[in-house]
């Protein structure tokens, strides 16, 4: 999978590394910039992509785990809540 960026998030990214590189290495130009993000997204990008994936697949395994004691519901209830109240208080009077 191909991953692939928005025009204005790309240009983002671009401004990013040239400042980096500015401060941290030399000076590098917009083509210079957009080759390095290139680079990275083809060579590191699906890692991280697919990181991200599975740290989402954990999550939501654990929401899954959980869902019985999140959302049960006890059945056919209305007879156990009448016992709690007491035997003489869940049938009419004689």
């Amino acid at each position: 999978m191909t991953l692939k960026l928005s025009k204005p998030t790309e240009q983002r990214i671009v401004a990013s590394i040239r400042r980096y590189c500015a401060e941290n290495l030399e000076p590098v130009g917009e083509l210079q910039a957009g080759l390095l993000l290139d680079f990275f997204l083809k060579e590191a990008g699906p890692a991280i992509y697919n990181q991200a994936v599975s740290d989402a697949q954990s999550v939501l395994q654990n929401h899954v785990v959980d869902l019985n004691a999140e959302c049960f519901e006890p059945e056919v209830d209305y007879w156990r809540g009448k016992a709690k109240l007491g035997a003489s208080s869940a049938r009419p009077p004689k």
